[in-house]
C-alpha cells in the first residue's frame, strides 16, 4: 500500500543522505561530535530548511504545507530516528506556533507562518523555575495600567527551561493578565523579541542537560518589556484554555520522537545481536537474545499503530483529543523507555560505552529519549488528565457513545482526512471515546474473519480477552469518577490500565479497517496477514494488564524473522513500507523462512 505520509518521509530521508556516511551533514558521526561539544545542530537544521521541513509546521491556510498531521508525525519520526537533539531542537518551532494555529487571528497566522517558513525559530514560554507544571501559579505578568500603556502591555517575569528561549526570535508566552490569576486570569501573547527594547529582556544561561546536550534549553527574563496589544492571541483571559488545547496537538506529535527512538534502538540492538558472538554462537541464535529482540519489535509496532491512529484522530476525532493525546503522551514515552531498557540488557556494557559499538549511539539515544516523558506534561500530568475524565469515559463506554465515525476514519488508512477544525478542540471528551466504543464491533469483525481463516483465531481470542479486560477496567474507573483533587495513587494505576486498553482498541481498529488494503504488500504484508503484528501487540498489552500471555514463542520467532528480513533488505521495520537510506549491516542476516521460525 502506497501511503503518502510514508512516501514523503522516505523522500525526506533520502534527501538527508546515508547517516552512516560521515561526509553527510546529518550523519551519526556529526551528531556525536555536536553532542560532545554540547553544540546546537545549526548546520543540520539548515538542511531541513533546504528541503522545506518548516513549511510542514505551518497550516495551509497560513501559506504552509500542513494539511495532514500524520505527515508531520512521519517527518519528525525520520529526524528522530537519526538524532533526538535535532528533532527536538528543530521541532520546537511547531510547538511554538500551535497556540496561534488554535486561536490566533488570520493576520497573526500569516505573519507567523511566513517567519517559520523563512527559518525563524519560534518557542513556547510556559514553565517557570518555581512552579513546574502548575501553570496557574505562573508569575510572569503584564501591567497595562501604567501611564502611556493604552496600546501595549509591560511584561515582567522569568520563564525557565524553555526550548530555544535564546535562539528563538518569536515566543508564544503564557502570562498573567489579571493580578489574581485563576483560570481566566492568563493570556497568550505572541512576543517578537526583534521588536523589543534590548534593555527590557535578557536570556538565561543554557541549562546543561544529561540528554539532548546540544539543544538550547534555557530561559528568558522580562523587565517591563513593551509588548503591543496586537500580540494578544485569542481573547484576553483565555490563555490557559488555549494552551491546554494546543498541548493536545503537541502531545500527540511527541509520539514521533518516541517512534524514531524506537526505530533507532531496535536497529542497533539487532545489528549487535547479528554481529556479536558468545560461546561459539552468534547472539541472535541464543534464546534470551531472541526473546528480547522479538519483544522490542512487537512494542515498536504497537507504538506505531497507536501513533498512526492518534495522529489521524487529530483531524477525525478532534473533540476527543483530550483523551487521545493523554493516552499517547503517557504510553509511547514510557513504552519506548522500556524498549531501550530491555535492549540495554542485550547490549550489556556496550549500551553505556562510547566508541565501542556503533560509535556509542545507543547511550546517546537512551539519554536523549528520557527527556521526552517530561515534555508538554509529564506522565503524571497525563494520567491525571484521564482521571479527570473518568465520568464521561465510563458513561460513554456503557452507552456505546463517542465519535465512532471519527474513530473508524482514524483507523482506516484509505480514508482522506478532513481539515483540522481547531474550534472542535475540547478540554473534556464529553461523550466518551469513539475508539473504545468501536472495540466490540472490531472484536466481532476479527472473530468473523477467524471463522474463515483459522490462522486468525489466536489473535481473535486475544481480542475477546481484551474486550473483557477493558470492561473490567471501566468498572474500576467508576470508583474514581468524582475525583478531581487529591487523586489517590490507585486512580493513577487505573488510568494506566485505561491507556493499555485504549491502545488495544486502536490496534484492533487499525487492523480490522486497514488489513484488506495492506496485506498484499510484498514488504510489510506478512505483518498483517494472519494478524501477526496485531497478535503480538495484544499479547504485550494483556500481559501488562496482568493477564496471561496470549502468544507463544513461535509467533514471536515469526515476528523476529520479519524484523531481520526488513533489515537485510534495507527497509524500515514498520507497519507500512518505507525504504531506508542507511546502508545495510555488514553481517549477512540469516535467510528468513521456516528455519527462521523454528531456530533455537
Amino acid at each position: 500500500m502506497e501511503h503518502p505520509p510514508y512516501r514523503l518521509a522516505e523522500d525526506f530521508d533520502r534527501f538527508l543522505g546515508d547517516p552512516d556516511d560521515p561526509g553527510e551533514i546529518f550523519s551519526y558521526a556529526r551528531c556525536a561530535e555536536l553532542d560532545d561539544k554540547e553544540e546546537f545542530p545549526a548546520d543540520i537544521c539548515g538542511r531541513f530548511q533546504e528541503w522545506g521541513l518548516p513549511d510542514q509546521y505551518v497550516p495551509v491556510e497560513y501559506g504552509g504545507s500542513l494539511r495532514d498531521y500524520e505527515q508531520v508525525l512521519q517527518l519528525v519520526r525520520a529526524v528522530a530516528r537519526r538524532d533526538m537533539t535535532c528533532a527536538i531542537g528543530h521541532g520546537k518551532t511547531y510547538l511554538g506556533g500551535v497556540c496561534v494555529w488554535v486561536a490566533g487571528s488570520a493576520e497573526q497566522g500569516a505573519r507567523l507562518g511566513a517567519d517559520i517558513m523563512a527559518g525563524v525559530p519560534v518557542s513556547l514560554g510556559l514553565t517557570e523555575r518555581d512552579h513546574g507544571s502548575d501553570l496557574l501559579a505562573g508569575d510572569v505578568r503584564t501591567d497595562d495600567k501604567a501611564p502611556d500603556t493604552a496600546d501595549h502591555w509591560l511584561v515582567s517575569g522569568e520563564k525557565w527551561l524553555i526550548n530555544n528561549a535564546t535562539r528563538g526570535s518569536v515566543l508564544s508566552l503564557l502570562t498573567r493578565t489579571h493580578p489574581d490569576g485563576g483560570p481566566r486570569g492568563f493570556s497568550v501573547l505572541l512576543v517578537d523579541k526583534r521588536e523589543l527594547d534590548e534593555d527590557t529582556y535578557r536570556h538565561l544561561p543554557k541549562i546543561r542537560t544529561h540528554g539532548i546536550r546540544g539543544a538550547d534549553i534555557s530561559g528568558i527574563a522580562f523587565d517591563g518589556a513593551r509588548v503591543p496589544k496586537s500580540a494578544l492571541v485569542g481573547a484576553e483571559g483565555a490563555g490557559l484554555e488555549i494552551v491546554l488545547k494546543a498541548l493536545q496537538l503537541t502531545r500527540t506529535m511527541c509520539a514521533a520522537l518516541s517512534l524514531g527512538a524506537g526505530d533507532h534502538g531496535l536497529r542497533l540492538g539487532l545489528d549487535f545481536a547479528e554481529e556479536r558472538e558468545l560461546y561459539g554462537r552468534r547472539l541472535i541464535d541464543l534464546p534470551q537474545a531472541r526473546q528480547v529482540l522479538a519483544g522490542a519489535a512487537a512494542d515498536v509496532l504497537l507504538h506505531e499503530a497507536v501513533a498512526l491512529v492518534a495522529a489521524r484522530a487529530v483531524q477525525t476525532q478532534t473533540a476527543e483529543l483530550s483523551v487521545i493525546s493523554a493516552v499517547t503522551k503517557y504510553l509511547l514515552p514510557t513504552g519506548t523507555d522500556q524498549v531501550l531498557a530491555d535492549l540495554t540488557g542485550l547490549l550489556g556494557a556496550r549500551a553505556f560505552l562510547k566508541g565501542v559499538h556503533a560509535d556509542g549511539r545507543f547511550q546517546k539515544l537512551a539519554r536523549d529519549h528520557r527527556l521526552v516523558g517530561l515534555f508538554d506534561g509529564n506522565t503524571l500530568v497525563n494520567l491525571n488528565s484521564l482521571v479527570n475524565q473518568f465520568r464521561s469515559l465510563v458513561r460513554g463506554f456503557r452507552r456505546g457513545t463517542g465519535d465512532t465515525a471519527g474513530g473508524d476514519a482514524a483507523c482506516d488508512l484509505r480514508t482522506p482526512l478532513p481539515p483540522l477544525d481547531p474550534s472542535k478542540l475540547s478540554l473534556v471528551a464529553r461523550h466518551g471515546s469513539g475508539v473504545m466504543a468501536g472495540l466490540a464491533a472490531a472484536v466481532d469483525d476479527i472473530t468473523r474473519r477467524a471463522g474463515a481463516n483459522p490462522a486468525l483465531e489466536p489473535a481473535a481470542e486475544a481480542a475477546r480477552r481484551l474486550l473483557a479486560t477493558t470492561t473490567a477496567v471501566h468498572a474500576e474507573m467508576e470508583e474514581y469518577q468524582g475525583v478531581l483533587t487529591e487523586v489517590p495513587p490507585a486512580a493513577f494505576e487505573v488510568a494506566r490500565r485505561y491507556t493499555l486498553c485504549w491502545a488495544g482498541a486502536a490496534c484492533l481498529g487499525l487492523w480490522t479497517h486497514s488489513t484488506d488494503h495492506v496485506s498484499d504488500d510484498p514488504g510489510t504484508g506478512a505483518l498483517w496477514r494472519d494478524g501477526l503484528w496485531l497478535h503480538t501487540a495484544l499479547d504485550r498489552l494483556l500481559v501488562r494488564l496482568g493477564e496471561p500471555a496470549a502468544a507463544g514463542r513461535e509467533t514471536y520467532d515469526e515476528l523476529l524473522g520479519a524484523l531481520r528480513a526488513a533489515r537485510s533488505s534495507g527497509r524500515l521495520f514498520s507497519l507500512l513500507p518505507q525504504r531506508s537510506p542507511e546502508r545495510q549491516s555488514a553481517t549477512p542476516h540469516a535467510a528468513v523462512g521456516e528455519s527462521e521460525r523454528t531456530s533455537c
